[in-house]
């Protein structure tokens, strides 16, 4: 017999895995086991998957519902990894803990290059792999090179079709074929939970704004996430709205909504921040808002792709700046949704709903992108590199490379190669240090 065991960390993404069941992308199993993981930085004080409103509704798609972090305590699910040498004794325990006897197992999951996923992967060294993506990250190159034990076992990679005529970069160095989860299949498991969440206050048409929770990952600090929320309410009253709904990220802090509260009252605005942690979809479905405003949340994709909703981005060009180091994972979601939405500040494309660059167009930024983060991993893609940022870097298209990445990979635009020697060169860098010390005692005069 074969026991499938599905990891999910997420709602969306175990919405995402009831999507491909309900759609047949799965062949039939004598045992569904669906594998919560909680990775939150305290898993302790955030709710897991299996006590979110309306995971009810998904639990009938799987025989059994088990915990990772049960498993491996008192390790963290993120933090930890079973040592080569322990893997066999992992396995015996795991089939005895979830009762899997002398079954085949077959795993999918979720961000295989890092850990639970990949920990998962190296205890049940045999099992087949489907990699399944709940967001924009499978746009994505990946992010570290997998050892060859694992990556030759993944079998396929199951993604939403987001954004119609993009392919994913995701395990592509493995000839990993990439399959969409029908939208229709996705749309329905969605509607299921649109009466979740009976505390959510009867608002219709608001302007909602996104969290997400960027200082948890040293992308913004703390101060600078409240601004860009201000920023966001401030562009819905410029654009005349004037009930606004927050939707905060699940593991935000209380305080990350007070500057936000203080600048409602200033400005007179009706705000609301929601406390039920539920799924954006749900909202859009419940709520309708005349407006979804959001840095790079997968959710103001689907809001435009799947809902046809008014959707405007804040921020981005910040977090391109921002995102340390270039290979950073977040740098292709932010890419797609800064090249694809319009910003908030743009009243015209905003209300006409303009996107942005065609599906050609956005094919090429990408896979340019890809290859700057990974050229290790897809060297295959430096010609098509090459081709672009010979072609196509201008006042706009820059924002997505830095000139210092460039020159190291010997890319256009880059430092010309002649020149290349100087930033190694010992001797150029001490007298720009010199130079840079008496700039700062003549401004300090």
């Amino acid at each position: 017999m074969t026991t499938q065991i599905f990891m999910a960390s997420t709602l969306y993404g175990t919405a995402t895995l009831a999507a491909a069941l309900d759609a047949g992308c799965f062949a039939p199993a004598g045992r569904r086991i669906l594998l919560v993981s909680n990775n939150a930085a305290t898993p302790e004080t955030t709710p897991a998957v299996d006590e979110m409103p309306g995971f009810e509704r998904l639990r009938g798609r799987f025989d059994d519902v088990v915990s990772w972090n049960d498993a491996v305590f008192p390790f963290h699910p993120g933090g930890w990894a079973p040592r080569y040498e322990d893997a066999p004794l992992w396995e015996r325990y795991l089939r005895l803990a979830w009762g899997l006897g002398d079954d085949d197992v077959a795993l999918a999951v979720e961000s295989i290059q890092v850990n639970p996923a990949l920990g998962l992967a190296q205890i049940f060294t045999d099992a087949p792999l489907t990699v399944y993506a709940d967001g924009l990250m499978s746009y994505g190159p990946t992010r570290n090179k997998l050892d060859l034990l694992v990556g030759t076992r993944v079998e396929r990679l199951l993604h939403l079709d987001l954004v119609p005529g993009l392919r994913p970069l995701l395990l592509t160095e493995f000839d990993v074929p990439a399959e969409v989860v029908p939208t229709p299949a996705f749309t329905k498991v969605l509607a299921e939970l649109v009466d979740t969440g009976a505390e959510l206050p009867p608002i219709e048409e608001p302007a909602l704004l996104l969290g997400q929770y960027l200082s948890a990952l040293n992308i913004l600090s703390a101060e600078e996430e409240e601004k860009l929320h201000v920023r966001m309410l401030k562009g819905a009253v410029e654009l005349g709205h004037r009930r606004v709904v927050l939707k905060p990220h699940p593991t935000a802090p209380a305080r990350f909504t007070r500057l936000l509260e203080e600048e409602a009252e200033r400005l007179g605005v009706d705000l609301t921040v929601l406390d039920t942690p539920v799924l954006a979809e749900v909202l859009y479905q419940r709520m309708r808002p005349a407006l979804v405003v959001g840095c790079f949340s997968t959710a103001l994709i689907t809001a435009s792709a799947l809902y046809g909703l008014p959707v405007a981005r804040v921020g981005t060009d910040l977090l391109l700046d921002r995102l340390t180091p270039f290979e950073n994972s977040n740098r292709v979601p932010v890419t797609i949704v800064d090249a694809l939405l319009p910003e908030l500040t743009d009243r015209a494309a905003v209300t006409e709903g303009r996107t942005g660059a065609d599906t050609d167009a956005l094919t090429e930024l990408v896979r340019t992108v890809g290859f700057a983060m990974q050229p290790k991993i897809l060297p295959d893609l430096r010609a098509e590199a090459e081709r672009y940022l010979s072609t196509r870097l201008d006042g706009h298209t820059w924002r997505y490379f830095k000139k210092k990445r460039l020159t190291s990979l010997g890319l256009p635009g880059g430092v010309p190669a002649r020149l290349g020697f100087l930033p190694r060169n010992a001797t150029v860098r001490r007298v720009a240090r010199k130079a840079r010390r008496l700039q700062r005692r003549v401004v300090r005069r």
